[in-house]
């Protein structure tokens, strides 16, 4: 990879920048590829000073982050100084966030990053201040767009042990099953099969689907989804030559005899699709967009405001989603 990864603040308040810290310290032994933050160096050495690091930062322009990277941690400044102490959004928060994101995402359009990696934000932090899209990945959509319509994203949660996309997904239950339906399925899969042969080298990739309803409807005793718009998705999706499966009852998709015959679940909800993966593959899950035109991960966590600034934040679900974007920017 000839580009560093570019790296973006998240929520200054939560645990990104401890994660970031101790993400750079294991560089060496996790073989981690070279990255820069995007945000205040100042308020990144007052973190790791609150951590009892002795922390070497380098303000660099991205192009000079690679050759900083052995011995510092390189940052690339927005100009936003963050004032934000662990555990406490402020005013800072939201505009040095949104900065940060806003700054990798030209970084990589420009051609000086090989890919965007994302520390967690606060969406109610930036709802405060105004910020108008439903999430993080909508927002990155906006901005790959680069003015013109912009790609639909599918939110993938990858580990070696399990892949999953949710279909709907940060809605509650009740729309989620307003939202369903035959042309979102077919539309998501699609852009999941990409994903997997053009970012993951997956020739053929095999993928089941899960149905809505408790044991896949029970031939629509327990509900008709199945029949009237899962199926018919299915149907389409093998008529492109799509390998796929299904729709098959949740409660028997991901057992390790069942995960071993598909490369990627494909569910209809939020929590059907999280808390497996959250369950098997809680430290190393990493969440993946794609149909971006540029590779995203991110960590598969949350800000964790109560443990931030603490020590106790695991870097290990963001040294996983780093090594996921270099493997990626690089098929």
């Amino acid at each position: 990879m000839a580009k560093p990864l570019a790296l973006t603040l998240g929520e200054p308040a939560g645990i990104g920048p401890d994660i970031t810290i101790r993400a750079w310290q294991r560089r060496k032994e996790a073989q981690l590829p070279p990255f820069y933050l995007i945000g205040d160096s100042g308020f990144i050495g007052q973190r790791a000073r609150a951590l009892g690091i002795d922390l070497p930062l380098a303000d660099v322009r991205p192009e000079d982050a690679t050759t900083a990277f052995a011995e510092c941690l390189p940052v690339v400044a927005t100009g936003d100084v963050v004032t934000a102490k662990p555990g406490h959004p402020d005013d800072s928060s939201a505009n040095a966030a949104l900065a940060s994101i806003r700054r990798a995402v030209a970084d990589v359009s420009a051609g000086h990053a090989s890919a965007v990696v994302t520390n967690p934000i606060a969406k109610s932090v930036l709802y405060r201040a105004g910020f108008r899209h439903p999430g993080h990945t909508e927002f990155l959509a906006e901005l790959g767009a680069n003015g013109g319509p912009a790609p639909q994203p599918v939110m993938m949660l990858w580990s070696p042990t399990l892949a999953v996309v949710p279909v709907t997904i940060h809605v509650s239950l009740r729309d989620a099953i307003a939202q369903l339906s035959t042309d979102l399925i077919v539309t998501t899969v699609r852009i999941v099969v990409d994903g997997l042969r053009h970012r993951f080298g997956i020739g053929r990739p095999r993928l089941a689907i899960s149905g809505l309803n408790p044991h896949a409807g029970e031939d629509g005793t327990l509900g008709t989804e199945e029949e009237t718009i899962i199926a018919p998705a299915i149907d389409l999706l093998r008529k492109s030559d799509i390998d796929i499966k299904g729709p098959l009852p949740a409660d028997t998709l991901f057992h390790e005899a069942a995960r071993n015959t598909y490369d990627c679940a494909i569910c209809m909800y939020h929590d059907q699709a999280l808390i497996p993966i959250k369950t098997l593959a809680f430290d190393d899950a990493v969440n993946v967009t794609l149909g971006l035109p540029f590779v995203r991960t991110s960590p598969d966590h949350g800000t964790a405001f109560d443990i931030a600034g603490t020590g106790r934040a695991n870097p290990a679900s963001l040294i996983a989603a780093l090594r996921l974007a270099a493997h990626m920017a690089i098929k």
